[in-house]
C-alpha cells in the first residue's frame, strides 16, 4: 500500500516497503570500508560502528593502513565471538580484512 499523505508544504514520497531505510539502494555485494581515509581520531570509533551496523550473515570488508592487530582484540572484547574475521590481502602498503557477524 502507498502513502501519499503529506503536510502541506511538502512532497510526499511512495512507500511500498516499510523495512529498511528505504532509500532505493541495494546492498549487494559486500562493503568496503578503507580505514586510510578516516581520520586516526575517529578510525576505531567509526569501524566500530560500521560493524554494530552489520546484521547476522552480512560482512564487511576493511582496508587497513597496516595489520590491525590491537583493532582485532579491541573487537574481540566487544563482539566476543559475534564477529569473525579472515585475512583477504596481507600487505604491504595495506591489509583487507573481510569480516563476518554470525549473531
Amino acid at each position: 500500500m502507498s502513502d501519499t499523505t503529506a503536510p502541506a508544504g511538502t512532497t510526499a514520497l511512495p512507500l511500498t516497503d516499510r523495512s529498511g531505510c528505504a532509500c532505493g539502494c541495494t546492498d549487494e555485494g559486500v562493503p568496503a570500508l578503507d580505514a586510510r581515509e578516516i581520520p586516526h581520531a575517529i578510525r576505531h570509533a567509526t569501524i566500530f560502528g560500521a560493524l554494530s551496523g552489520l546484521r547476522p550473515g552480512q560482512q564487511m570488508d576493511l582496508v587497513a593502513p597496516h595489520d590491525p592487530l590491537p583493532l582485532l582484540a579491541q573487537i574481540t572484547d566487544r563482539e566476543g565471538e559475534a564477529i569473525t574475521w579472515d585475512y583477504r590481502v596481507r600487505g604491504p602498503e595495506a591489509w583487507t580484512l573481510r569480516f563476518t557477524r554470525s549473531a
